[in-house]
């Protein structure tokens, strides 16, 4: 008995430790949970009325519902304005409002990210988030130069030591940040560190990675519409040892380089698409504005049914219309080509057969209420129609998923940049959806094996390495009785 009182009076006092420990998880405990019930229970400051004072001057005599519809309508037709400006200003002005838009959206995320959470007092947290964000465009930029433009790399001796080590430096870049993250660790803001942690990763997923889709959608097909250039450039380059030239080797010619222009459609895979989710957006707007009458779902109560299927229709037919319009024109349909003579873009191309009207038999069924046999369409048509549907029934919940995120922190929009649309983010957020789906879609369905990453390969093995592969070929195109053939041509 002894023995057990003394035992009884030992055990309260025995484990020291382990209360400190759980007086330490309850600090951090508290940190986190004070965190998260704050997020749930104090909601974002909501956004002042940004309308431009001309606006509210002009439109003071209507109601709230008019006033918003000409606010909207008016900016609308501003931003799609200023999208056929940049589109004519060319590429390299495209990709950079591409990453100016990229970096106001991830701005707008991490913003939320530290308002909600009160990450005031995080040690580097902002310093750390942009760190990222430079480290990850650095890798997909990256990739995009080595990629589209691989004879400009390739003719300065730094950028081919950076773009051979290119992902190295990159995995090297953010390490040095996750060493920074992990060395910034408090005690007492543990786990609030580690949810701004993947904040930011998320964010960087969402943001980054997709508008990388919409450059390479745009920039795809730079190397194999040049292609003919960069091999007679690197192959001259390779035998002589000097510098590029301005005049193709006398061992290549003019029907090999018609013959390796491929298909690739930058302008019309980067433009149809985005026009397709601006029509969407607009004309589900429309309808449901006049004849909206049943919810479509609760995160987003102003989202009708009649708006749904109004701009379903309305999206599937401005596809066939826009495609077709633009597939006559070689401005839109040639790819985007790097002229080192003038060190700028050019496009012109003969347009392939997804290019070229042809003829196709209309169902028997559809044949007998029309009365017409058949009908004279692009074959891009067709494929317009798979990515006018995505933007109108799939593209949607890129902005039902928006709107849940924006009601889980009790926000209306992401910022107030656009009066009537909100943020950049509130804009953009069905395009980054679509970018990944054209991206996809392209790669499955229309984009073939591409020749010029395998001969910008092939350039960069060893002489002997390239004999061998060249002689492979040689053999196995003569027993195919196609080297004798082209011989003879």
């Amino acid at each position: 008995m002894t023995e057990l009182r003394q035992r009884a009076v030992r055990e309260p006092d025995a484990p020291p430790e382990d209360k400190e420990s759980e007086s330490e998880a309850k600090v951090d405990g508290e940190t986190a949970s004070d965190s998260e019930s704050r997020a749930e229970t104090a909601p974002l400051s909501a956004s002042a009325d940004d309308t431009p004072e001309v606006l509210n001057r002009a439109l003071s005599n209507l109601s709230s519902r008019w006033k918003n519809w000409w606010v909207r309508g008016i900016l609308t037709l501003a931003m799609i304005a200023f999208f056929f400006i940049i589109i004519y200003l060319g590429p390299m002005v495209l990709m950079i409002i591409v990453m100016c838009v990229q970096i106001k959206c991830f701005h707008e995320i991490i913003t939320i990210g530290y308002n909600v959470y009160h990450s005031y007092d995080l040690p580097w947290f902002r310093t750390l988030s942009w760190y990222f964000l430079l480290c990850v465009n650095y890798f997909f930029y990256g990739e995009t130069v080595t990629d589209y433009f691989f004879t400009l790399v390739q003719r300065e001796e730094p950028l081919r030591i950076l773009s051979k080590y290119h992902r190295f430096i990159s995995f090297t870049l953010y390490l040095i940040g996750f060493c920074m993250f992990v060395l910034s660790l408090v005690k007492k803001h543990y786990r609030l560190q580690f949810y701004m942690f993947g904040w930011t990763h998320v964010t960087l997923l969402i943001v980054v990675t997709q508008s990388h889709l919409v450059i390479h959608n745009l920039f795809e097909g730079m190397i194999c519409s040049n292609l003919y250039y960069h091999v007679h450039m690197l192959l001259y380059n390779n035998n002589n040892k000097k510098a590029f030239h301005r005049t193709p080797p006398p061992f290549i010619e003019e029907p090999f380089s018609k013959h390796l222009n491929v298909c690739c459609v930058p302008g019309t895979r980067f433009i149809v698409p985005i026009s397709c989710v601006i029509c969407n957006d607009i004309m589900a707007y429309m309808f449901g504005f006049f004849f909206g009458r049943t919810p479509l779902i609760k995160l987003s109560p102003k989202k009708t049914w009649e708006g749904f299927i109004g701009g379903f229709f309305a999206t599937v037919v401005f596809g066939l219309l826009l495609s077709y319009v633009m597939s006559g024109y070689r401005c839109f349909v040639c790819p985007v080509e790097y002229n080192n003579d003038t060190n700028s873009f050019t496009v012109d191309c003969e347009p392939s057969d997804l290019f070229r009207l042809q003829e196709y038999n209309i169902p028997e069924v559809i044949q007998s209420v029309i009365g017409v046999t058949t009908v004279w369409m692009y074959p891009f048509q067709i494929h317009s129609i798979a990515l006018s549907t995505f933007a109108s029934l799939i593209g949607p919940f890129g902005g039902f998923f928006a709107s849940g995120f924006k009601r889980a922190f009790k926000i209306k929009d992401f910022a107030n940049t656009i009066p009537g649309h909100g943020g950049i983010m509130d804009r953009f957020d069905c395009q980054y959806l679509m970018a990944t789906f054209v991206n996809v879609y392209i790669a499955s369905f229309i984009r073939g094996p591409n020749p010029s990453k395998l001969i910008q390969q092939f350039l960069t093995l060893r002489p002997d390495q390239q004999l061998h592969i060249f002689n492979t070929l040689r053999s196995h195109l003569a027993d195919k009785g196609m080297l004798t053939a082209a011989e003879d041509e």
